[in-house]
């Protein structure tokens, strides 16, 4: 596809349908919208548009589609696939003013709100009302709900509470034409015709643009418990995972970090945590409910299965501000990371009873290509990001032999059953070994969706797809 760079015509006309406040062509404004948190990539829209209402957005899309221009939507640039890079010029679609949450519907269990909306917000502002929005980001103080749905994001608590596909009823939707969609209802169960909801999950804005959603809400747990258990041996940890789910056990979060998260954490982050010399790999487990002595008790019994497998010690966090220093080492785990080092960020996801042979596999294939990695992620599902740091490789090595390195992983990947995105998405960066996971007749079959939808290709050009 052929698009058309904007004219002097294209950006008068944006001005008239967005209002001339709301359109910004500076070099600043420009490069902010061309970088995400993927790496160190830029690639500057030829201007920003910063919509304020639904009908805004239909217009402009129209008008972009008559005119066959790229339009890349954008939430809070916290994404990790660059799937928010306008990566063939046109506009960015900056949607941080639709950033209203419209109802909670206490009776009903719901809450209408736009996507613009930080998650962490969002969640307090349910939590108030007794209410609980479970998806938990590590980026929730910063990202947006509308970027959540475009990956399906997850984070800690989806193994017990599951992903923002699990919560989402129905949604407006601006298709590439201009034309305005719900693709639901706001009911629990709904089998009428194709789900058009969950297809819009995940679709990494190449499909539509969201402009209000319907989630559905879960009463809050009145307390929880947190565990922080090391172990000498990095593949001990993971084998103690699906151990703990086979003694009948759910966790509300069950994270696995390696030693140099903690190290590298306690230097960005100065958190100071004590870190014994023969210690490997962390498992920080957390449980939650109602009733707490149901929840001590499955303490013990996470304690006994720990011990199975040669855990060297048990804290137990016994305040909440220890908790909260506990889950901000772990949140800030890829920040440490990122300030430690260049680095490629794999999002890979097994059965969580094959986790173990997925590190080890990662640490042989980095040892073969002569990379360092530093693993951590949602244990508890099966989903482990590795972080691959350039550290004393050298450019040509970085550039043109890593990128083998990676293939192999993915390959361990499906070979174990598992894939090579749990919550990132496929964005730009991994959109080249989309047929490792999927034959060519799969791969058409999603093409064929994409074309019903933009048959002109304008939306979020050049993801997913490896000839995109």
């Amino acid at each position: 596809m052929v698009f058309k760079k904007l004219s002097e015509q294209h950006i008068a006309r944006i001005r008239r349908i967005i209002g001339s406040d709301f359109v910004f062509s500076t070099q600043e404004e420009l490069l902010k919208a061309g970088k995400d948190e993927t790496e160190d990539f830029v690639f500057p829209p030829e201007l920003v548009v910063k919509p304020q209402n639904t009908d805004q957005v239909s217009v402009l899309m129209k008008y972009c589609n008559e005119q066959v221009i790229p339009v890349t939507p954008r939430g809070a640039g916290t994404g990790l696939s660059g799937g928010a890079l306008p990566i063939h010029g046109g506009i960015s679609l900056d949607m941080s003013l639709f950033n209203d949450i419209i109802d909670i519907d206490e009776r009903n269990l719901q809450a209408t709100v736009e996507p613009g909306v930080i998650t962490q917000v969002f969640q307090e502002a349910v939590k108030e009302k007794g209410l609980f929005y479970p998806p938990d980001p590590s980026s929730k103080g910063s990202c947006f709900l509308g970027g959540n749905l475009a990956e399906s994001a997850g984070g800690p608590r989806a193994v017990k509470y599951g992903t923002t596909k699990d919560y989402v009823l129905n949604m407006e939707v601006v298709l590439p034409s201009g034309e305005i969609i719900w693709t639901g209802a706001n009911v629990l169960k709904n089998a009428t015709g194709y789900n058009l909801t969950q297809l819009m999950v995940g679709s990494e804005g190449t499909l539509g643009i969201i402009t209000k959603v319907v989630f559905k809400l879960i009463p809050h747990p009145k307390t929880d418990l947190l565990l922080l258990v090391s172990f000498k041996s990095i593949q001990k940890a993971c084998e103690a995972v699906s151990a703990v789910f086979r003694e009948g056990i759910i966790p509300s979060a069950l994270e696995f970090m390696e030693r140099e998260c903690i190290v590298w954490g306690n230097k960005y982050n100065e958190l100071n945590f004590g870190l014994a010399d023969d210690v490997e790999g962390f498992l920080l487990i957390e449980v939650d409910g109602d009733n707490e002595d149901v929840l001590f008790k499955d303490c013990e019994r996470i304690s006994d299965v720990m011990y199975r497998f040669d855990c060297s010690d048990i804290l137990f966090a016994d305040s909440s501000k220890q908790k909260e220093k506990l889950w901000k080492m772990r949140r800030g785990v890829a920040e440490a990371v990122k300030a430690n080092s260049i680095y490629k960020e794999e999002d890979t996801v097994v059965p969580r009873a094959e986790l173990p042979e997925l590190l080890v596999g990662i640490k042989k294939i980095g040892n073969e290509f002569g990379f360092k990695s530093v693993c951590y992620g949602h244990a508890g599902d099966g989903n482990l990001h590795v972080n691959i740091v350039k550290g004393d490789m050298s450019q040509d090595d970085w550039e043109n032999k890593l990128p083998y390195g990676i293939e192999k992983i993915f390959q361990l990947v499906k070979r174990l059953g598992g894939t090579i995105s749990g919550e990132h998405g496929i964005g730009m960066v991994q959109k080249s070994f989309m047929p490792i996971m999927f034959s060519h007749q799969t791969l058409n079959l999603m093409k064929g969706i994409k074309n019903v939808f933009d048959p002109k290709g304008i939306l979020n050009p050049g993801k997913i797809f490896p000839d995109a």
